[in-house]
């Protein structure tokens, strides 16, 4: 029987893009910090950095390096805060189901770090604060999922 389980190597060689929201800038660019930073750890600089409008064009953008050969994987950072219309449950079924459904299409790996929080304050405690920062655990989630693939590929 084959096991197969998330262990990536220290040292990597794949090229792995940010997309960033800016609606909500200033907690949606300390997720990209904490992608940054994890990215870092692997000694990997993204692949490429782009920044969209809101959380809505997040799987365009990652659709569009998806497919680039060259491209490995996408991490997906953004920001939806509940309000006081149905809008907010039409952005997260969006977004979610576009980063899957492009993973499914694609076979590549896209690190959901969308936070879809009820408050201001839950975000904020995502970005860096008491329950950590969701964008460094959505690029450790995209090399994971890289090497788990690898590790498929090669059976």
């Amino acid at each position: 029987m084959n096991i197969i389980e998330a262990q990536p190597s220290l040292k990597s060689s794949k090229k792995i893009a940010i997309v960033t929201a800016l609606f909500n800038e200033e907690l949606t660019k300390k997720l990209e910090s904490g992608a940054l930073a994890m990215l870092a750890n692997y000694d990997l600089e993204p692949y490429a950095r782009v920044y969209v409008p809101g959380a809505v064009e997040i799987p365009l953008a990652v659709q569009a390096l998806l497919q680039k050969d060259d491209c490995d994987g996408v991490v997906a950072l953004g920001i939806v805060i509940r309000g006081e219309t149905s809008h907010y449950d039409y952005v997260c079924n969006a977004v979610e189901r576009g980063c899957s459904q492009l993973q499914l299409a694609t076979g590549k790996p896209v690190g959901f770090g969308v936070l879809t929080t009820e408050n201001r304050e839950q975000a904020e405690s995502r970005c860096g604060g008491a329950k950590g920062n969701k964008g460094a655990e959505a690029a450790q989630v995209t090399l994971d999922m890289l090497q788990v693939m690898d590790s498929i590929h090669k059976l």
